[in-house]
């Protein structure tokens, strides 16, 4: 999303100003091509060769400083920047901008630039709580500006709580959901993911290979383009996405329970957990012991719950996976009629980057007319776009 994009950074002088190297190589990394502006007071905490070598690009600090015959560079970086972040925003420099003054070349650059304007707040707690700097937080706010929440945690000051500079993941996140589309603005979104875990006594259980990965994609997509995202998860090792509600669950029984709990409130349910069929039909409240060469386990069949969804849907669109080894299509079509989905996601397990644990995968999307896309290999970011490209197209079927 960020590839080819042009994001003008500004650098304030607080003491988070020496994590941003680290924020210029993400964004680099991600495609985009990043200029910094820095106050003066910012090159007390990180030099300007620094942030050149990792930009590979001249860092900014005079407001007459000229790079060209022919630009003055605040109205040239202006014009440029496809956004501009200003990490860390100290009490400062929101002052400023909230009332206007534009007496240095960063705040002057904000006042010329037209792009979205991204502020990450970072400063001492009892300046971040300040009712001045929360009111100029808001004023800005509702000018438009996109405003983070400061992170709270130890602060240089050696206080604790909020004011510390959000994570830079979560900034790199914020930037991305600045840039997508908003087709799903308000719409009501469950999605499932991860394995389910059978447990067989205290110490062992039943599960699946399945990473989370695709499930926690499509759930970070929707969110970005501004959907009301609720993720149902099984045990991952997955960070929670930012901006989604997150329930964690462990078996099936519990999945079951916390997709109905939350499923009146959905508009559109995308399962993507894979769901053990079965669980041991009696759990051993404790360790089995190693006494035979083979050991029997009985096994219950555990509620189909994408087909109990498709029973009484009503007018939500039902996204499912098949996820086979042999006869992909046929069986995927199967699956789809026979539990009411509006759209499948057939992948094969047995194709090389197709399936659990990967960052790819090769998919087919079939819909219930029967129209197939088949997907090249991708990342599941991408793969989870064109699911919700689907998903989109479908809801502005419904309104016509």
């Amino acid at each position: 999303m960020l590839r080819d994009s042009n994001i003008v950074l500004g650098i304030t002088g607080g003491i988070a100003a020496y994590k941003i190297p680290e924020l210029v190589r993400m964004m680099t990394k991600e495609g985009a091509k990043v200029k910094v502006v820095m106050t003066d007071n910012a090159r007390q905490f990180v030099t300007p060769v620094t942030l050149q070598t990792v930009s590979e690009n001249p860092v900014y600090i005079d407001t007459f400083q000229m790079t060209s015959r022919s630009e003055i560079d605040h109205i040239a970086l202006a014009v440029w920047a496809d956004i501009m972040v200003i990490a860390p925003a100290t009490a400062n420099v929101i002052g400023k901008i909230a009332s206007g003054i534009a007496d240095d070349l960063l705040t002057t650059v904000v006042t010329a630039v037209k792009s979205p304007v991204l502020l990450c707040p970072a400063m001492n707690t009892n300046m971040y709580t300040n009712p001045v700097v929360e009111s100029n937080l808001q004023k800005l706010a509702s000018l438009g500006y996109h405003v983070m929440k400061a992170a709270s945690g130890s602060l240089a000051c050696k206080t604790e709580g909020p004011g510390r500079l959000p994570p830079l993941e979560d900034i790199l996140e914020e930037v991305e959901t600045i840039f997508t589309k908003k087709d799903l603005q308000g719409v009501r979104i469950l999605v499932t993911a991860g394995p389910t875990q059978e447990a067989l006594d205290p110490v062992r259980f039943i599960t699946n290979h399945s990473s989370g990965k695709m499930g926690y994609a499509i759930a970070v997509m929707a969110r970005r383009r501004g959907g009301d995202v609720t993720l149902v998860s099984g045990p991952t090792s997955m960070v929670p996405p930012q901006g989604v509600r997150v329930v964690p669950i462990e078996s099936a029984l519990q999945m079951h329970q916390a997709v109905m709990e939350n499923l009146d409130k959905a508009d559109v349910v995308v399962k993507a957990a894979a769901v053990s069929d079965y669980r041991p039909a009696r759990f051993s409240p404790s360790k089995i012991k190693k006494e035979k060469d083979a050991l029997c386990v009985d096994l219950k069949k555990n509620p189909d719950i994408i087909a109990e969804i498709g029973k009484g849907k009503g007018n939500k669109i039902v996204v499912g996976f098949a996820m086979e080894t042999d006869d992909l299509i046929e069986n995927a079509k199967k699956k789809m009629t026979e539990k009411c989905m509006d759209l499948i996601v057939a992948n094969d397990l047995s194709e090389p980057g197709s399936g659990f644990k990967h960052d790819t995968n090769i998919v087919t999307l079939i819909d219930r007319s029967g129209a197939m896309e088949r997907l090249p290999m991708m990342g599941k970011g991408d793969v989870a776009d064109a699911i919700l490209d689907r998903v989109s197209a479908l809801l502005q079927k419904m309104t016509v």
